[in-house]
């Protein structure tokens, strides 16, 4: 048998043996393994045995239900020979960590249409640290056509069998997010890798604001399996939104007055192409381009609660978290000035906020969040007294910012997340309000968000767990007044508020209601603690 070259990242598989080995898989003794005696977990149906050359090494591999197993084949010992008294360590990969099968061949240039055959190459998904994904590839050498073919016709069979996973997708670019790297990103780092798993793609670059917005309310999605979307947080809550309107029209839903909207019928892969990917980064615990594809991929499903936002019984739009107050108006600022570029622009904005920093009179209602969890142990210890806390609360005063946040927006800038202890579907909002104080004062809270250290620390910073949220400004006078700045922002109302919503400018004239809705999207992708290695 021909030595087979050792792929550059194949070794990969060497640091995730310990980490993704059950207790079962632990090294087995050869003479065990020789003589039948196969541990628990190597007692799954056998479905294919054969001989094939991995790393250089002879092995005896073994395909079963779960997994692929292969130990090196040992010499036969003679005896009372203590040299060749050593064992060989199992080794293995989860059959659902898989994502492509193909027969190696070697071409030359007299071959033009098939080369020698080499054996088969299987591609992997690995974990690696802090939540990462890694593409991998393992080789098992054969010249054997007929014994290849066995084994390939078994692997395709087998991968065919993980229905979940997309076979085609709708792929929605915005070339304008961040540094304009998203088709740079897409076309080097993930159309490779979906290529290789043999997904169909139909890509659309977008062209306009808006455009994805019109693209998906006309295209026909039925052929698709999911929809990706290639840019930062504005294109993915747009791509949101889209879908979940979708849902709407479709399930002969009204959106004037949206209290109990219907599921998104597809799910959403987000490909971090944006300055902050605070989505990217809320979803995976990472903003990693080959891990947010690798989920896609592998059909990974989270369920994620969406927000809705409306105004005197108007539905306004679907999204993710919002910020009213300094986020909104340097949002605003930052919208003026898109001849800068996205992080040269939200700095000047942020300063300029600071330097005009004022608060909003408003008047916030909102309804606690109760755990159903804990209602039912507090029911079980008969201590469930009246259900005062299902009454709406409300605090008035001035604020220099009000956040509401169904998921923990983590990014670069803030590793805890914007919002630490809200979980992507747990069915609550994160209510922060920042009271009026020093300049100074509402500094050190900001700069909080880049530390480890407790942001909301500070007399002047209110926290809640809320299910629903109203925001009403008590008077125009204090509103978003554009002439106030560098030139005019022309809205349809005259005398708004700025709101920014996913990254986006949302400017209302009245109070805003914000309501969660439990798990109304699914997400390609895994939470944290799902991807923390045990």
């Amino acid at each position: 048998m021909p030595r087979g070259r050792r792929g550059g990242r194949v070794s990969a598989l060497e640091g995730c043996r310990e980490e993704e080995a059950p207790p079962a898989a632990d090294a087995v003794p050869s003479v065990l393994w020789a003589s039948g005696q196969q541990p628990e977990s190597a007692a799954e149906l056998i479905l294919l045995r054969g001989i094939f050359e991995i790393r250089r090494d002879s092995c005896d591999v073994v395909l079963s239900e779960r997994a692929l197993r292969w130990q090196p084949i040992q010499p036969e010992r003679p005896t009372g020979d203590s040299k060749y008294n050593f064992l060989h360590k199992e080794e293995f990969i989860e059959l659902k960590d898989i994502f492509s099968v193909k027969l190696k061949r070697r071409y030359s240039v007299k071959q033009q249409r098939s080369g020698t055959l080499l054996g088969i190459t299987l591609f992997i998904c690995l974990k690696k640290e802090q939540n990462k994904l890694k593409d991998s590839t393992l080789d098992l050498i054969n010249l054997s056509e007929d014994h290849c073919d066995v084994w390939f016709r078994q692997f395709k069979k087998i991968l065919a069998g993980f229905s979940d996973r997309p076979k085609s997708l709708k792929i929605v670019l915005n070339p304008q997010s961040h540094k304009k790297e998203a088709t740079q990103i897409y076309y080097e780092k993930v159309e490779p890798l979906l290529k290789i798993a043999g997904i169909k793609t139909d890509v659309t670059v977008t062209e306009y604001e808006g455009h994805a917005m019109s693209l998906l309310k006309e295209c026909e999605l039925q052929g698709f399996d999911g929809v990706v979307c290639v840019g930062g947080d504005g294109s993915a809550s747009e791509v949101a939104h889209a879908l979940l309107l979708s849902a709407q029209k479709n399930a002969g839903v009204e959106t004037d007055s949206l209290l109990t909207p219907v599921r998104a019928q597809l799910p959403l892969g987000v490909i971090p192409a944006g300055s902050t990917n605070v989505l990217a980064h809320s979803l995976h615990g990472i903003s990693h381009v080959v891990t947010a594809t690798l989920h896609i991929i592998m059909g990974h499903i989270q369920p994620v609660d969406v927000c809705t936002f409306s105004t005197t019984g108007k539905f306004l739009r679907f999204g993710f978290s919002a910020m009213f107050g300094f986020g909104g108006r340097a949002l605003a600022l930052a919208e003026k000035h898109r001849w800068m570029s996205p992080n040269q622009r939200m700095d000047f904005a942020v300063i300029k906020a600071l330097a005009k920093l004022k608060p909003e009179e408003c008047e916030i209602s909102f309804l606690p969040f109760n755990d159903p969890q804990d209602l039912e142990e507090r029911r079980a210890q008969g201590s469930l007294k009246s259900d005062c806390n299902d009454q709406w609360q409300m605090i008035q005063g001035q604020f220099l910012n009000v956040s509401i946040m169904a998921i923990p927006c983590l990014c670069s800038v803030a590793p805890r997340g914007l919002a630490p202890n809200t979980r992507l579907n747990n069915g609550s909002m994160a209510l922060i309000i920042s009271r009026n104080t020093s300049r100074p004062e509402f500094i050190k809270h900001l700069k909080r968000y880049a530390s480890v250290k407790n942001q909301f620390n500070f007399p002047f910073v209110e926290t809640y767990t809320v299910e629903e949220v109203k925001v009403h400004p008590r008077s125009n006078s204090s509103g978003h007044n554009p002439e106030e700045e560098d030139g005019p922002h022309e809205t349809a109302t005259g005398s708004s508020f700025p709101w920014n919503v996913d990254g986006d400018l949302m400017e209302v004239a009245s109070e805003v209601h914000v309501r969660v809705h439990p798990r109304l999207i699914n997400l390609y992708g895994k939470s944290m603690e799902e991807m923390i290695p045990k």
